[in-house]
């Protein structure tokens, strides 16, 4: 980049596993209080705001264009065009990317960037077979031709599709991501004790970041349906009490035979919401805001499906090339654990050589992540991913953390449904 992006505020609403505290709002609710909430604390005003990008996965069918709904419940004027955008994992990731190339490509000052998911509310489908009855049913002009359509109906017929299991089955591969999972750790010779052994290390950084006061810095309480008169203020999915006793009790849930991905050491499926403002370094100055941090390049990349989950390694390899940095020069890393088994077998591929010549194109491993600069804080596994919001989120926790410690520069990767993976190296000086 000739010129670094500045990233302007940041914040997120707790996240919570699907079906509990944040069940009752949907996904373009989540995402008006986060704006909400960014425009208060930064007091930018929103009249200079150019245009609102923001991920979303489900795509809620009440919802259309979901970043336009999330503006206009928020209180943007009605002048500020809105997109959203999908890829995955990385939805978060790419509506700041997307802000970043209109900005750079002189279309934008300022661009509210973000994502928002509601995985409560990713909806129970029905067959092709019951959904071609319904429509006969509507087509049906008299009471008796209506009864012989209903005489067809089958309480098979009322078995719902289950829409998120839908939504996290890649169609090329045939493979979910936990078996996805799978895959890794055994290509990588992951045990189930390490894998749970990192679960265990991600509730704990998790537990004490909430108790140091970590999150709630970047968290806007959000209130509670139906009365509204309660605040969900703290994430649901971090537990201080955690164990690996009670870990290695859960049995393999993809696959119940061989496997050693269990529900505790994979995500949860969560609801949340993040926003922060973009805009050219030159022009923050010009407003007068303080960034929170710089996006100082990215890069994407794309491999096997069934191998999803080394994404980070592959967009890192990219990312190091394009921009003359190397591995050691990041202070911290975020890396979203979708699975501690994805996790692991990145950690070894990102140091193996062999790795990097068979797979990546060099001749060199891309180099080591020590543990100590990894996920500071947990990461999804105790905080839960919310598929459209999570490459926001990211980005938020890394920049105040780099802060925190008075450190300059973090890299924040994740892998991404579908077999590519997404790499933003990000600094605060």
């Amino acid at each position: 980049m000739k010129e670094r992006v500045a990233i302007v505020g940041g914040v997120r609403t707790p996240l919570c596993k699907a079906g509990e505290a944040l069940r009752e709002l949907e996904a373009d609710d989540l995402g008006a209080f986060a704006v909400k909430e960014l425009l208060a604390r930064t007091a930018f005003p929103a009249q200079r705001i150019d245009e609102v990008i923001l991920g979303n996965v489900a795509q809620p069918v009440g919802s259309a264009n979901i970043a336009r709904v999330v503006a206009l419940k928020a209180g943007l004027p009605l002048g500020i065009p809105a997109c959203t955008v999908h890829r995955n994992c990385a939805s978060g990731m790419e509506s700041i990317t997307t802000a970043a190339t209109r900005i750079l490509a002189g279309e934008a000052d300022v661009i509210l960037a973000g994502g928002t998911e509601s995985m409560s509310n990713i909806p129970l489908l029905y067959s092709k077979a019951a959904v071609e009855l319904f429509a006969a049913m509507f087509k049906a002009k008299t009471a008796m031709a209506k009864l012989r359509v209903l005489l067809r109906f089958r309480l098979k017929h009322l078995a719902p599709i289950i829409g998120v299991n839908e939504g996290l089955t890649d169609p090329i591969c045939s493979m979910n991501m936990g078996q996805t999972a799978e895959v890794l750790s055994r290509e990588f010779h992951i045990t189930r004790a390490e894998q749970d052994a990192f679960a265990l290390q991600s509730h704990q950084r998790a537990a004490a970041a909430m108790k140091s006061g970590r999150f709630a810095e970047e968290i806007v309480p959000v209130p509670l349906p139906r009365a509204y008169d309660k605040f969900q203020t703290e994430d649901s999915g971090p537990r201080a009490n955690q164990t690996l006793e009670a870990l290695a009790k859960l049995k393999p849930f993809f696959d119940r035979h061989t496997g050693t991905v269990t529900v505790g050491n994979a995500c949860p499926i969560t609801d949340g919401a993040a926003a922060l403002l973009v805009m050219r370094e030159g022009k923050a100055r010009e407003f007068g805001v303080q960034p929170l941090g710089y996006l100082r390049a990215y890069a994407y990349a794309g491999l096997e499906g069934r191998r999803m989950g080394l994404g980070p390694v592959y967009a890192t390899a990219k990312l190091l090339r394009q921009s003359g940095l190397n591995l050691k020069d990041f202070s911290l890393v975020e890396l979203n654990e979708a699975f501690a088994a994805q996790v692991i077998a990145n950690e070894r591929a990102f140091a193996s050589a062999e790795f990097a010549r068979q797979h990546l194109g060099q001749d060199h491993a891309v180099g080591e992540i020590a543990r100590d600069i990894l996920n500071v804080n947990g990461g999804a596994i105790a905080l839960g991913h919310p598929v459209g919001t999570s490459g926001t989120r990211l980005v938020i926790t890394i920049l105040k953390e780099l802060r925190h410690r008075n450190k300059n520069l973090g890299l924040a990767t994740l892998c991404i449904g579908g077999g590519q993976g997404a790499a933003l190296a990000l600094e605060v000086a």
